[in-house]
């Protein structure tokens, strides 16, 4: 079942346009990872998934109904979207970022209800930072901040997260620590995530279901499986690469060896060639 379905969707920005004829599902209680190169589209899609960004043409819809028929907070009730690197006033609290995911269901004067204080610290909780709760966001660390960012989203109450790359700019620690958050709130909360993912190997292993998008077009989609093949890979990426099964996970692991074009992939096939003879 879909909870988000576009329709023949062209988006752009003025007269230029992106994404031309895009016809994807995300589907309920999954996660879905959005990969391609640089330029692709990936955040672009996002954007209109979220109505951030107004389609040329087409259509969006969650939970069946046109996306541009909904009121803002309607969609804010369904939905939050996590930008890429966001930004908050110097010297807030978590808590007092997270109560932001409120803003949706509040009534006039903006004033906090007894349900919008549980939800806030229920999300502080499931997110692991209730000893954070008081601390302002600039004196944690990348993946702490990330993880405050993740607490607001949940505040909001929606069944769908939608994410431009989570990792962005932490280190492989706190990558491995968002992406563990993530995949637990869709195992035990049953959130459906959307999210950007520039490492393939961290798409492979915490996502359902992945949408190979280039020049605006969905080339592959479906199980990690299905989409990291050699040819894929060489198709939206322009990459060599060899797709083998990680034993520890289950999961396909990308291993690049060259580019198309280059010269060293020839000698780096021959070893191997050798090797293997």
């Amino acid at each position: 079942m879909s909870i988000i379905k576009t329709k023949d969707l062209d988006i752009g920005y003025n007269e230029k346009t992106i994404v031309k004829g895009l016809n994807i599902e995300i589907l309920k209680g999954k996660i879905t990872a959005l990969i391609g190169g640089n330029g692709s589209g990936k955040s672009t899609i996002l954007k209109a998934l979220a109505r951030i960004l107004k389609p040329q043409h087409g259509a969006v819809y969650l939970n069946g109904e046109s996306i541009l028929q909904q009121s803002t907070k309607a969609v804010a009730k369904k939905l939050a979207i996590l930008p890429q690197s966001p930004t908050a006033p110097e010297g807030l609290t978590v808590a007092e970022l997270v109560s932001y995911g409120r803003f949706p269901h509040q009534k006039r004067f903006g004033t906090l209800a007894a349900r919008d204080y549980q939800m806030i610290e229920w999300a502080i909780n499931v997110t692991g930072m209730s000893e954070f709760a008081s601390r302002t966001l600039n004196s944690l660390s990348g993946g702490q901040r990330q993880k405050a960012w993740i607490a607001m989203a949940l505040a909001q109450g929606t069944d769908t997260i939608l994410l431009d790359e989570p990792t962005t700019f932490l280190d492989m620690a706190h990558q491995f620590e968002v992406l563990n958050l993530l995949k637990k709130l869709n195992s035990e909360q049953r959130q459906t995530i959307v999210m950007v993912v520039h490492d393939l190997n961290h798409a492979t292993r915490f996502a359902d279901h992945m949408i190979a998008i280039k020049d605006g077009r969905v080339m592959k989609e479906g199980k990690a499986i299905d989409v990291t093949t050699p040819d894929i890979l060489k198709e939206v990426f322009g990459i060599c690469a060899d797709v083998i099964i990680d034993s520890k996970t289950d999961t396909p692991l990308v291993i690049p060896y060259g580019t198309i074009g280059d010269s060293s992939k020839d000698h780096l096939q021959l070893l191997k060639e050798s090797v293997v003879g």
